[in-house]
């Protein structure tokens, strides 16, 4: 079984004798640690390590090294620090992401939030900001990302996160509650396929990032993800378009008039994924946008006035 992720994963217990402990203490340890199994750069990921657990800047733990810390911080790192040298991605090994500005608790459960991802959420704001109310969907929840980004963020008077894992929700739902304070819309998650779990219910906006891998690509992805994602939400089938393609057919009965239908695609199929859409006689105002590569990364569309 997968570990809770409201708890650190097993740290080895540390006992701390005679000196008080301290920030830059921790960082040392940690970086030793880093050192002592051959990881590239143990100075620097032992700082940053320790700022990720803090939840604070990176460079906090150098300006900050008196401070105090405990043994608790101390076996967390050093826990993190073993996760990270034997190839487990950096969130993964604090159990902590960074999206817009939200701190997520994330482990193998999960992907891991990507920078695209944001500009996706930015986008939907963009496109939603004139008009308040309504609901939000975020098919593919995952962590939550893109729900609670849209729910602390934009204008909407309720946001639902779907996702077929029951184990990406039950790590949604602990993000949920975390940032519970920092949410302006209220929050709910489903489990389920697609949009199945909406019913019959009219909405402002859906927004995926969907699986869009192939799976004959997926040895080419690098190790990191390959060895530790959950390939459910990276691989799809049909050359990587079976889910996008589903849920495009999907998402106009379930859109208000000029509701959006907002997708984060594979460079690769983008164009295929914009002439999918325009086909859909529901749907006007097709677009692809660019991600901060320059590459075709999110196509948007808006739902017919007509039913």
């Amino acid at each position: 079984m997968r570990p809770d992720p409201r708890r650190p994963a097993d740290p080895t217990p540390v006992v701390v004798i005679g000196a008080t402990l301290t920030v830059r203490a921790v960082v040392e340890q940690a970086t030793r640690e880093l050192e002592r199994l051959g990881f590239a750069g143990a100075a620097v990921g032992g700082r940053e390590i320790v700022a990720a657990l803090l939840d604070v800047g990176r460079h906090w733990p150098a300006l900050h090294g008196e401070t105090r810390a405990d043994a608790l911080l101390l076996g967390r790192a050093l826990h993190a620090a073993r996760r990270l040298a034997h190839g487990m991605p950096f969130q993964y090994a604090v159990g902590r992401a960074s999206f817009r500005g939200l701190t997520l608790e994330v482990d193998e459960r999960v992907l891991i939030p990507r920078p695209e991802t944001e500009q996706l959420v930015e986008a939907v704001l963009d496109e939603t900001r004139d008009a308040r109310g309504g609901t939000a969907v975020d098919v593919g929840t995952g962590s939550g990302a893109i729900a609670l980004a849209l729910a602390e963020e934009g204008a909407f008077e309720h946001v639902v996160g779907i996702d077929l894992s029951a184990d990406a929700l039950a790590v949604a739902r602990y993000n949920a509650e975390a940032l519970a304070q920092r949410l302006r819309a209220a929050v709910e998650f489903r489990q389920g396929s697609l949009l199945g779990p909406l019913g019959a219910a009219r909405v402002r906006a859906i927004v995926s990032n969907p699986p869009y891998i192939a799976f004959d690509e997926a040895a080419s992805l690098p190790a990191t993800v390959r060895d530790w994602e959950p390939m459910t939400a990276l691989l799809s089938a049909e050359q990587g378009m079976a889910a996008t393609r589903a849920l495009v057919r999907a998402a106009s009965a379930r859109l208000e008039a000029r509701g959006l239908l907002a997708l984060e695609v594979d460079a690769r199929r983008a164009s295929l994924v914009a002439e999918l859409v325009a086909a859909d006689a529901a749907f006007a105002d097709v677009s692809v946008r660019l991600d901060l590569a320059g590459r075709e990364r999110f196509v948007l569309a808006r739902r017919r006035e007509w039913p």
